[in-house]
């Protein structure tokens, strides 16, 4: 049981545990919204020409939308996201966004590590997008009750 309430209990968790999957989704009028918010304008993620012409299949999302938007899944599971004490990826795959629709983006998060003096974990994330990686070693090292 945990001290800390809503944060899961260090002694609770063990090496190898799935502790939480969800999935995101996204669509172009997201991508326009995050541009307003992060000052990132590259036409890469909203316009199908430029994106093609430079050999993507696509319009993508960006890489630190579709990151920020895989943590999610871990801060709506610790119930707090400031229990979020270190969190990296690498970005290994674009995630094309369809016109019309939305794309799907799927978290499974896995105990990594545990250290139970420090009550923290390694938590690491599969990200993928119809069953292919587009993070990798996306790992987030959390805070524990």
């Amino acid at each position: 049981m945990s001290d800390r309430p809503g944060l899961p209990a260090a002694t609770d968790l063990s090496v190898g545990q799935q502790v939480v999957s969800g999935q995101v989704t996204v669509d172009r009028a997201r991508l326009v919204r995050y541009a307003g918010a992060s000052g990132d304008f590259n036409p890469i993620h909203w316009n199908e020409r430029v994106a093609t012409s430079v050999g993507l299949p696509g319009v993508i999302a960006h890489g630190m939308w579709t990151m920020g938007a895989a943590v999610t899944v871990v801060t709506d599971w610790l119930g707090d996201p400031g229990a979020v004490l270190d969190y990296q990826v690498r970005f290994t795959r674009p995630v094309p966004v369809p016109d019309p629709g939305e794309v799907a983006v799927d978290v499974v998060a896995t105990v990594g590590a545990l250290d139970l003096e420090a009550r923290t974990a390694r938590i690491d994330l599969t990200v993928s997008v119809d069953g292919t990686r587009v993070l990798g070693k996306a790992q987030a090292v959390v805070r524990l009750g």
